[in-house]
């Protein structure tokens, strides 16, 4: 008899704890509330209304009776998950115990680009090191470094040991100097803007402007602190001035945005492939009265032209992978940037 108590017991128990983590009833789940709540803060905070021509009110309108008939929180979710999809911003995503929404559209909608299978098995053959966070080669006496992410941090005598490999003939095997570096950012998707900042500043010749940065300060769209400057300046012992071309596609994105906007400011590097993803806002995180976090851009930046670095920047020469080539492993991004630097 025990025996049986303790197990409905048990039964009951796990009964509450599904109800509560999946579907808990319309008072727990508040779903106007908490929708309301995801609203306001971005209506009050959200840096893009006007640059993508957003009519957020007509978005209320249309989301807000599906929170209220959310019978769930998988569907209270999925409401409030297509009301921010509507921003069309990588930077926005909501996040519960279950699922992580974003949008992704920036760059599943555009050629790859990009076959990490080609590049180790065809192109990281010689003075191939995987140094850090950074595969780095000597292809036909070009200098090449691929950096994945960066969220994966780097320090300065790392930088200081890839420049003297390709500009000291002491530092590599095939005792040369290299005409000029390759740097792949291709799928890097962010991450540490001072990480950016500090690998474009090896290769600045001089203080320069790349962009204007705007905070949001206010509750309406357009309540925006004034334009900050941003200035990449040359930094540590060793850096690199000879040719450079910077590898790009679609799926750069946020910290890479930026990288690759700072970089295409000096005279010695040339951007080639596709443009990138964009993500010129950074980014803050809140949480709603459900205990969901949502996360959302609150700032905006202008490269030094004035185009919005949220839309993504153009590569200098726009170049495809050709699928020919790539079935043959050959990288035709990568070819024509090899071509470009022996012929500077």
């Amino acid at each position: 008899m025990k025996k049986i108590v303790v197990l409905a017991l048990l039964a009951l128990s796990l009964g509450s704890c599904h109800k509560n983590l999946v579907e808990p009833e319309k008072e727990e789940i508040s779903g106007v509330e908490n929708f309301d709540y995801v609203w306001n803060t971005i209506d009050q905070k959200y840096s893009f209304f006007t640059d993508k021509n957003i009519d957020w009110d007509a978005i209320r309108e249309e989301y807000r009776p599906k929170a209220r008939t959310a019978r769930t929180t998988l569907e209270l979710f999925d409401v409030i998950a297509d009301m921010l999809f509507e921003l069309e911003d990588g930077h926005v995503n909501l996040s519960a115990g279950f699922d992580l929404s974003r949008n992704w559209e920036w760059y599943l909608n555009y050629p790859q680009n990009f076959n990490y299978t080609v590049l180790e098995r065809n192109y990281w053959v010689q003075d191939y090191q995987i140094s850090g966070p950074f595969h780095n080669a000597i292809i036909d006496s070009v200098g090449y470094i691929y950096y994945e992410s960066f969220s994966d941090e780097i320090n300065e005598s790392l930088l200081n040991y890839l420049i003297l490999k390709f500009n000291d003939r002491r530092y590599n095997s095939q005792g040369i100097v290299c005409k000029g570096i390759i740097i792949d950012v291709r799928n890097n998707g962010g991450g540490l803007v001072n990480g950016a900042e500090l690998f474009a500043g090896r290769f600045a010749d001089k203080k320069t402007l790349v962009s204007t940065r705007l905070y949001k300060n206010g509750p309406g769209h357009d309540d925006f602190s004034k334009p900050h400057d941003e200035y990449i300046e040359p930094v540590g012992d060793e850096r690199y001035t000879k040719p450079v071309v910077v590898l790009t596609n679609r799926s750069c994105y946020s910290a890479t945005n930026f990288f690759a906007n700072s970089m295409k400011h000096f005279p010695n590097v040339t951007l080639m492939g596709d443009s990138t993803g964009g993500g010129g806002g950074l980014p803050i995180n809140d949480e709603m009265p459900l205990g969901w976090r949502f996360r959302f851009s609150t700032t905006k930046s202008f490269d030094s032209e004035g185009n919005n670095l949220e839309f993504g920047v153009a590569p200098d020469i726009f170049v495809n992978m050709d699928s020919e080539d790539e079935k043959n492993g050959i990288d035709t991004i990568l070819e024509e940037a090899l071509f470009f630097i022996k012929n500077q």
